[in-house]
């Protein structure tokens, strides 16, 4: 697959600070972890990664804006360019010695992502969009699953925990979702769950209370591989939502409408 002069810097960022995450993840057990608020921990390996990648990112295009989780936002003398970055996605995976997590880079012009580089270090795998050029795992490109209903899919999803989310909205929307899949499965990387939903590894996923850099890259690389992605109620612009709904057409359609099914009168 040919990539663009920018695509490929983002690649090389993305590569270099999964190199750095790869060998913290060796030493998972004797990392210094600060506590960043209930259930949520940050590490140094991934303060590093983000500096890894800003710094990577900033020197190909120095005007460019940056947003990243652990840093204060950088305005870009550019104006029509940002860089949306997740440095470790699936932080509480990488801590307790699970090999799924993710470094997560986008690109943002004028609004709309242009770019997506999703890489996982602990399996060499990685997922790269460019809009209008499709989607890729390495070098394979990608169509999200056939699928048209729900009782043949298995659906992903982010369950809220301690301090985070609204449970009981949550549990209802499980209990109806349950009710109609094949099976439901809890990974605990958004950007990963996005980009396996392009892969065709997930028919769907929804999730709430999302960040900008959980997601950025995952949403294009499902448009870029033929699915659809709304917030949850069924808006265009789940960025600034922070909710996702996605699919191909019937299974993303069919999740939206069981997630906002009436509760029964009791």
């Amino acid at each position: 697959m040919a990539r663009s002069a920018l695509l490929n810097v983002m690649v090389q960022a993305a590569f270099k600070a999964g190199k750095s995450l790869a060998r913290d993840f060796g030493e998972v057990q004797n990392l210094q972890v600060s506590l960043k608020g209930p259930s949520d921990y940050v590490s140094q390996a991934d303060r590093k990664a983000e500096r890894i990648i800003r710094e990577e990112l900033l020197k190909a295009r120095p005007t460019y804006g940056f947003l990243g989780e652990e840093g204060e936002e950088i305005k870009g003398t550019d104006g029509a360019h940002r860089w949306i970055v997740d440095p470790l996605d699936g932080t509480t995976n990488f801590l307790h010695g699970i090999p799924h997590f993710a470094v997560s880079i986008a690109l943002e012009r004028q609004g709309e992502i242009v770019g997506a580089v999703v890489f996982n270090p602990a399996t060499d795998e990685l997922y790269t969009a460019e809009k209008g050029g499709g989607a890729f795992l390495n070098d394979r490109r990608l169509r999200v699953g056939a699928r048209k209903n729900l009782s043949d899919a298995v659906i992903a999803t982010g369950t809220p925990h301690l301090g985070r989310g609204n449970h009981g909205k949550y549990l209802i929307e499980l209990r109806h979702v349950m009710g109609e899949v094949a099976g439901i499965r809890r990974f605990g990387s958004a950007s990963l769950d996005l980009a396996y939903v392009a892969a065709g590894r997930y028919d769907g996923y929804w999730e709430r209370d999302l960040a900008a850099w959980d997601i950025a890259g995952g949403i294009l690389l499902i448009r870029e591989a033929g699915g659809w992605v709304t917030d949850v109620g069924g808006g265009s612009k789940p960025l600034d939502d922070g909710s996702v709904v996605c699919g191909n057409e019937y299974i993303a359609k069919a999740l939206r409408d069981v997630i906002h099914r009436p509760v029964p009168a009791k």
